[in-house]
């Protein structure tokens, strides 16, 4: 039988999008909070024998967690063949060590959970610095979608004569897959972080550039601070002022509209997360990945 895709809250475009290239259909999916603030949540669809696909992009995960993990009980709970979870941005990736004692490994903690209660996921470039495929903490089969192919189709579209810039050492791997696929020039500023929003980067040598379009690409957008700093530091180097693209756009509140007032010419990222900025389609990517999955009949978690 072909998948059932259910989307929690906010994910509904998604789900659509997930369905119709997986040529399955969508489920409803009901979540409602209590006056004391607990969850219910409610699988409007017959589940019985179908392979359950849910449908959650995992930005302000600690918001979401718990309905999707409700949801995949439930759904097996009911009979579901399989219940995977299509994440775009899969949260609790970036604290993968102890940088200050006594804090909690939440990336661990975060797929020890997840791999609990899942047969499958497929995710879109996580933040994978330190750890080298997502196999690692995970423990249920998964499959990782790149977006430089969609990012670097839209550089060639849409931006003349560019050079890729990568605002740190972090964002190296996606620069140099996006610039070899795009055929442009690229280099890695150097960033030294002192605080949530307190960024300072460096700049090699662009005189060689300055003719060229600066093109800042990075994985995550949060803070944005570092996107700032660095398209501040292009501009006293003589050039014009940068596109700035995305693959998340987890921004923190007023800093897209900040990112927009330092003067770059545009920002546009992909639509793994809601976001105004949204330009480059990656779910189509996504649903391939989810398509693997369900292929080789990912075998049903235990129920515990």
């Amino acid at each position: 039988m072909n998948p059932i895709v259910m989307a929690l809250p906010g994910s509904e475009a998604l789900a659509r999008v997930l369905a119709a290239e997986l040529g399955g259909e969508t489920g409803a999916l009901a979540c409602r909070q209590f006056p004391d603030r607990e969850t219910l949540v409610r699988l409007d669809a017959d589940v019985r024998g179908r392979s359950v696909v849910l449908a959650a992009s995992l930005d302000r995960a600690d918001d979401k967690t718990l309905p999707l993990l409700f949801a995949a009980d439930a759904a097996r709970d009911l009979g579901a063949a399989c219940v995977v979870l299509a994440a775009p941005y899969l949260g609790y990736m970036r604290q993968d060590a102890r940088f200050h004692p006594g804090e909690a490994i939440t990336s661990r903690t975060f797929a020890a959970l997840l791999s609990r209660s899942l047969d499958g996921l497929a995710t879109v470039d996580p933040h994978l610095h330190r750890y080298r495929s997502l196999d690692e903490i995970y423990t249920i089969p998964s499959r990782v979608v790149r977006s430089a192919p969609a990012i670097a189709q839209w550089i060639r579209d849409n931006v003349p004569d560019p050079v890729l810039v990568g605002p740190d050492s972090e964002s190296e791997q996606w620069v140099a897959d996006v610039a070899g696929r795009c055929g442009a020039p690229w280099t890695v500023l150097q960033k030294t972080r002192r605080g949530d929003r307190d960024v300072e980067v460096s700049l090699p040598d662009a005189t060689q550039w300055r003719q060229r379009t600066p093109v800042l690409v990075d994985d995550i957008v949060s803070s944005a601070r570092t996107m700032i700093e660095a398209a501040a530091g292009l501009r006293l180097c003589g050039m014009p002022p940068p596109v700035c693209i995305g693959v998340h756009a987890v921004f923190a509140a007023g800093a897209y509209e900040e990112l927009l007032a330092s003067g770059v010419a545009r920002v546009v990222t992909c639509d793994t997360v809601p976001h105004p900025s949204n330009g480059i389609p990656v779910v189509p990517a996504l649903a391939a990945g989810v398509r693997e999955l369900l292929a080789g009949r990912v075998a049903p978690q235990p129920l515990p």
